[in-house]
């Protein structure tokens, strides 16, 4: 970091260069009322900024407090700061900065258990927000329940003061709640996860019915927990975007977050008592029902760029914009949706095509640099929500899915640990051993390699390792990724 940039604090905002955006309210002024758990660039990129937006035209008790899972990292870059932090719009034409400040304090779970337990349980606390990411969730995505035999799981069964899963700090926080005669807080979802209020409710019950029946039958009678749809592409920080922050403010903020312009936030509006920020003053949308949009975003976005981050990482592109500048992968991009489209009936007034050439825009984007083998990560537990159930509905249906197949075998490609020019992947996912020792066991033919890698129950379940069609499917389009490569590969399909 340059000396000549002192510290972004809460003294040294004000002096942010001109055009740099600051809070519009009086800070001091502002309490808590939301707690997030995993405070990560995501949610700073959103969640946080629909909250400021509001705060500057409603002094309500809205702030947050952050709590980070598993590392102390984020904890230790803003507090330092005051929370303060720097969002930047990655965009070719007039780009926006701002300073954020409706974070007000970061606990951090691990270290300090029962201060993030009493932040949750707190009468002021309305609402406690999540953005873990699905492997966060401790379920078995083949059947959406929890997964008992989770080490988080049994850890927080065993230890119910000193939980460590955010399904195991919720239910012990609402325990908490239920036993001072206070309201419970409402859950928000904000991962891709279908259906992610009513699956999240699914397994906070489960996990209370475990040790306390009493607490589950409570929390199914009492609690709200309002399905959402996210969406926002935000890539990871690099110390190349943290110096260029810096030179834009004069100042070092050590956890800035860059974004694209596009945002969507579309809300269920169920809530305790009907306690809720204001979200539609900054553009959210408010709903009945969020299904059609999850379903829409879950299937159409989420699913391609999984797609595109294996295939792109492949055939050697580090980002989704570079993978998009292949006119092949673009075109490949634009048959999946062709397949994926027919099974996803659109949110009301909302043209699917439309929708898919926006996101062909959006990923296209060339300041926004989200490294395919970021997207590329846990895809164990993305799989079955993104791709699977519309290749399970196109089964049922008898229709070809050369395109959804590609992506399953792409995945499997990358799972093996190397890439097409043999060089090792550093592959993230809860299931990253076993995946390569299965596909290391079964030897080098792809029929092989692909029934090993279909032999996962919990991402595939009974039935798909069943349908011959699939499997053949997915075999040959496996068979081409080895014989031709990814480009080659997607241009066939």
């Amino acid at each position: 970091m340059p000396s000549s940039f002192p510290h972004l604090t809460p003294a040294t905002a004000a002096r942010a260069s001109i055009g740099v955006a600051l809070p519009r309210y009086d800070r001091a002024r502002l309490r808590p009322g939301i707690v997030h758990l995993g405070l990560g660039a995501f949610f700073r990129a959103h969640g946080a900024l629909y909250i400021e937006d509001i705060l500057g035209t409603d002094p309500a008790p809205w702030g947050i407090v952050g709590v980070s899972l598993q590392r102390p990292d984020q904890r230790d870059r803003l507090a330092p700061q005051g929370c303060l932090y720097t969002a930047r719009e990655r965009e070719p034409e007039a780009p926006q900065t701002r300073i954020v400040g409706s974070v007000l304090g970061v606990l951090v779970a691990p270290e300090a258990p029962q201060a993030v337990l009493a932040a949750m349980a707190a009468e002021e606390t309305r609402i406690v927000s999540l953005t873990v990411t699905e492997k966060g969730y401790c379920l078995a995505p083949a059947t959406g329940r929890l997964d008992a035999a989770h080490p988080d799981i049994r850890h927080d069964l065993a230890h119910p003061a000193a939980p460590r899963s955010a399904v195991g700090l919720i239910a012990a926080a609402l325990g908490r709640r239920r036993a001072a005669g206070l309201a419970p807080f409402t859950v928000l979802c904000c991962d891709n996860l279908m259906g992610n209020g009513a699956l999240l409710a699914g397994l906070v019950r489960e996990f209370a019915a475990l040790s306390d029946d009493g607490l589950a039958q409570w929390i199914e009678r009492n609690a709200a927990f309002p399905a959402t749809m996210v969406d926002r592409i935000v890539p990871a920080t690099t110390s190349a975007d943290v110096a260029a922050v810096a030179a834009e403010l004069g100042l070092h903020d050590a956890a800035p977050v860059l974004h694209e312009r596009f945002r969507q936030w579309v809300i269920e509006d169920r809530f305790v008592d009907g306690h809720r920020p204001p979200w539609e003053r900054a553009g959210a949308e408010l709903v009945g029902d969020v299904a059609p949009y999850e379903h829409m975003k879950l299937r159409m976005l989420n699913a391609s760029h999984s797609a595109l981050a294996y295939l792109g990482y492949l055939g050697g592109h580090e980002t989704i914009a570079d993978a998009v500048a292949d006119p092949t992968l673009a075109a490949y991009l634009r048959r999946l949706w062709a397949e994926i489209a027919p099974m996803v009936p659109p949110p009301p007034g909302v043209s699917l095509a439309a929708y898919a050439e926006a996101l062909l825009r959006r990923y296209a984007n060339p300041t926004i640099r989200h490294r395919t083998w970021q997207i590329a990560m846990d895809g164990s537990q993305k799989l079955p929500v993104r791709l699977l159930p519309t290749i399970r509905e196109r089964l049922r249906q008898g229709l070809p899915l050369p395109c959804l197949a590609l992506a399953v075998a792409a995945w499997i490609r990358y799972a093996g640990g190397t890439d097409e020019r043999g060089v090792a992947i550093d592959v993230r996912d809860p299931l990253a051993g076993a995946l390569r020792g299965a596909l290391d066991a079964a030897g080098a033919t792809p029929a092989a390699r692909v029934a090993a890698a279909l032999g996962f129950a919990a991402i595939f379940g009974a039935d798909l390792p069943a349908d011959a069609g699939f499997v053949a499917a997915v075999t040959d389009a496996y068979d081409a990724l080895l014989r031709h490569g990814a480009r080659a590969a997607a241009h066939a399909a």
